[in-house]
């Protein structure tokens, strides 16, 4: 327990003080703790090698063929046009449930900042419109972010922490969706009429200049239609989830195993499924208007923080490899197995923590990931379980978002709101997720 504590306090120094990338940090955090563990430095050498390796054999193309699925329905308009779309259904008075649904949607390809950017100028319109506060239109959309994009793969966060506890990503998505629907009730639409009636934001005549924009010459062609947008969206979180309960009756003896069931499983595997999404989204584009060299300079593009996300989530693999192999995550386990602390409420914490902290919520996931994952190992829990785990996971690295998160920035500069409005609106409503997400995933995890 020490050793783990004093490698995750050296973590957050290096990062926080020294300002070290995450990347760098877990790697030397890493072999900290295998020399304080006692193992031998050829041995230490041998499990970065190996937790480096196994984890980057799923995660380095899940999460590349994520990006270039999002970028190409970021470039494509997809997300404004599915907004457009539900605000036109849902009519005025409507439009938080609407953009809600919205977020809820578009945050599962696409980057929350990114896809709060595009929205935004879709708020404005809408706050001169009705006179109310911007907060009452802003806080539903990025609740609706916020949630996908932490609790439903194929996004990083909970597409790296599946990787790292060995989880199957159906089961993730299935446990995200559950819960991710009324939290993001809550923390929306709820928590987003509560707060405009305390805070009252003006829009702004224009987007001031220093705002950085996500502006690009292909956004100028023909948008994708809601329709299209939905489909594409839902093709690999459908198949993905149809495999995984395929392979559940296969295992539980309900269904037999034939070509036909093969059939499925392969379809639904991550791999296959967002290459499928990707191909097609690909195909339409090249029907609207896009060339092939946009695709490939959006391919491309969108690649580069891929390799941030994969790198980071590597070493977060070799961390969980030194606790395996050094005997610490055993100990862990057994230590922890013979407490009465709940294994949702610790893996919570602990991403929590390291949240506050640093303000990555990405690092935050990786580490408790990284943690967690020997001691889920050794009590052989059963897929759904540890699914509730890696939901609970990103609830802890979302909470208290402030002033060391980019996205707190974000937010306040684009509604124009200073740091304690951001605190009592942005923060709280992160929180608001952080602390339901925990409550949900622990009711969840009693019933099964």
């Amino acid at each position: 327990m020490i050793v783990v504590f004093t490698g995750v306090a050296l973590l957050l120094l290096m990062v926080l003080k020294f300002r070290l990338s995450a990347f760098l940090a877990l790697l030397v955090t890493s072999v900290l703790v295998g020399i304080l563990a006692g193992m031998p430095l050829s041995d230490i050498t041998a499990s970065i090698e190996k937790g480096m390796g196994s984890t980057l054999g799923f995660i380095a193309t899940i999460v590349g063929l994520g990006a270039i699925f999002g970028q190409l329905l970021e470039r494509s308009g997809g997300a404004g046009s599915m907004a457009r779309y539900l605000l036109m259904k849902f009519g005025a008075k409507r439009a938080p449930w609407a953009l809600t649904i919205t977020g809820f949607l578009i945050g599962i390809p696409i980057f929350l900042d990114v896809g709060f950017i595009i929205i935004i100028p879709v708020i404005y319109a809408l706050a001169r419109d009705s006179g109310k506060s911007l907060l009452y239109y802003a806080i539903p959309l990025l609740a609706g972010l916020a949630v996908t994009h932490a609790m439903v793969p194929p996004t990083p966060g909970p597409t790296a922490v599946a990787q790292i506890l060995g989880v199957d990503l159906g089961w993730v998505i299935f446990f995200g969706v559950i819960t991710g629907i009324p939290v993001v009730i809550l923390a929306g639409p709820v928590f987003g009429r509560f707060i405009s009636n305390r805070i009252f934001v003006k829009p702004p005549d224009e987007i001031a200049e220093e705002r950085p924009q996500y502006s690009d010459p292909v956004t100028e062609v023909r948008q994708l239609t809601f329709g299209i947008v939905a489909m594409l969206i839902a093709i690999p979180l459908v198949l993905i989830i149809i495999s995984t309960f395929v392979n559940f009756g296969i295992e539980s003896k309900i269904l037999a195993k034939s070509l036909a069931t093969d059939l499925v499983v392969f379809l639904g595997h991550p791999f296959t499924a967002l290459i499928i999404a990707t191909l097609l989204t690909i195909i339409i584009c090249l029907r609207k208007g896009f060339s092939r060299n946009d695709i490939l300079t959006i391919s491309t593009r969108a690649l580069g923080p891929a390799g941030i996300i994969i790198l980071v989530t590597g070493a977060g693999g070799v961390l969980k490899q030194i606790l395996v192999d050094s005997g610490i995550g055993q100990v862990l386990a057994e230590s922890i197995a013979g407490s009465s602390v709940p294994l949702i409420f610790l893996a919570w914490l602990l991403a929590a923590v390291v949240r506050i902290t640093q303000g990555s919520a990405t690092v935050a996931m990786i580490t408790a990931a990284g943690i967690m994952s020997p001691i889920l190992e050794s009590l052989n829990m059963s897929q759904p379980e540890s699914a509730l785990i890696v939901i609970s996971i990103a609830s802890g690295a979302t909470i208290l978002s402030h002033v060391n998160d980019s996205g707190f920035w974000i937010v306040s500069k684009y509604l124009g709101i200073n740091e304690k409005s951001t605190l009592k609106s942005w923060t709280v409503m992160e929180t608001i997720i952080s602390v339901s997400g925990l409550i949900l995933s622990s009711l969840i995890s009693i019933l099964i």
